[in-house]
C-alpha cells in the first residue's frame, strides 16, 4: 500500500491510520445517537407545551387554565435543564483531562435518557457515595455511560431495573464506577469476545435507532484503558449483567479534598 506521495506505507502504520478512523467513526455513531436521543426529548417537551396551550385556549375555567399552565412551566423548565446539559457537554470538547465530578457526569446522562428509560418501562437507581474527583475526558466518559445504560435498556424489552453505583477504591487510588441491570444476560461462552471489535450479541440498531454495530463496547474499553482505568464484566444468562469501571482518582486525597456525589434523581418504573 502506498500513501498519496506514491511512498510505501507499512503495516503498522496501516494499523494505526485504520485505528484513528475507527475512533473517528465511533465518535461519529455516538454522536448521532446523542442528538436523536435529545431531538425525542424537545419534540416531547414542545408538544406538552403545545397540548396544555391548546388546552387553556379552549378551556375557559380558571382552574383548567392553572392546571395548563403549571404543565407549560415543569415543561418549560424540563427543556432549560436539557439545553444546560447539551451546552455543558458542547463545552468540553477537549481532548484533556480534568479532575472530573462522576456524578454530574451521571446526572446529566440520566437528563437526556430520562424519558427513553420511562418508555421502556425501566426504573433506574442510583447509589452514589462520597468519592474524590477522576482525572478524565468528561465527554469520553459520558459517551461510555450513554453506551452502557443503552445496552442495559436494551438488554431489557419487557422492563426492568438499572443500578447505578458509584464508591472509592483507596488502596489502589480508584474511583469505582457499576452499571448493572437485571436483563437476559450474555452467555459465559461470548463474555471473552464481548469487547472485540464487530462482535455484537444484537440483531441491528433497534426502534430507537441505536446498537447493533459491535463498535460500542469495543469502543468504551479503549476509551477507559486510554484513562489508564480498567472495564470488567459479569453476567449471568437470565438474571442480568454488570460492568464495572476503574478510574484513577485524582491524587489530592491525602489533603482530604473529595468531590461530594450529586443527587441524581431516579426514573421510577411506570405501573405495568
Amino acid at each position: 500500500m502506498t500513501n498519496c506521495s506514491g511512498d510505501a506505507v507499512s503495516l503498522e502504520e496501516q494499523v494505526e491510520r485504520l485505528k484513528v478512523q475507527l475512533a473517528e467513526a465511533q465518535k461519529m455513531t455516538a454522536l448521532g445517537e446523542l442528538i436523536g436521543t435529545t431531538t425525542h426529548e424537545f419534540n416531547n417537551v414542545l408538544m406538552t407545551v403545545i397540548n396544555y396551550a391548546q388546552m387553556g385556549i379552549r378551556r375557559k375555567d380558571e382552574a383548567t387554565r392553572d392546571k395548563a399552565l403549571e404543565k407549560i412551566l415543569l415543561a418549560g423548565q424540563r427543556a432549560a435543564k436539557i439545553t444546560n446539559t447539551i451546552l455543558g457537554i458542547a463545552r468540553n470538547r477537549s481532548e484533556s483531562r480534568e479532575p472530573t465530578n462522576l456524578a454530574t457526569l451521571i446526572e446529566e446522562a440520566l437528563v437526556l435518557l430520562e424519558r427513553e428509560m420511562t418508555k421502556y418501562r425501566i426504573a433506574v437507581e442510583v447509589d452514589l457515595a462520597r468519592v474524590p474527583t477522576a482525572l478524565v475526558n468528561g465527554n469520553q466518559i459520558q459517551q461510555v455511560l450513554f453506551n452502557l445504560l443503552t445496552n442495559a435498556r436494551q438488554a431489557m424489552p419487557n422492563g426492568g431495573r438499572i443500578l447505578i453505583q458509584l464508591r472509592d477504591n483507596p488502596a489502589e487510588q480508584m474511583v469505582v464506577l457499576t452499571v448493572r441491570d437485571t436483563g437476559a444476560g450474555i452467555a459465559a461462552d461470548r463474555l471473552p469476545q464481548i469487547f472485540d471489535p464487530f462482535f455484537t450479541t444484537k440483531r441491528g440498531p433497534d426502534e430507537s435507532g441505536k446498537g447493533g454495530t459491535g463498535l460500542g463496547l469495543c469502543s468504551c474499553r479503549e476509551i477507559i484503558e486510554s484513562h489508564r482505568g480498567r472495564i470488567r464484566v459479569a453476567s449471568t444468562v437470565g438474571k442480568g449483567t454488570a460492568f464495572t469501571i476503574k478510574l484513577p482518582a485524582v491524587a489530592v486525597r491525602e489533603a482530604g479534598v473529595v468531590a461530594p456525589g450529586m443527587p441524581v434523581p431516579t426514573t421510577p418504573a411506570p405501573s405495568r
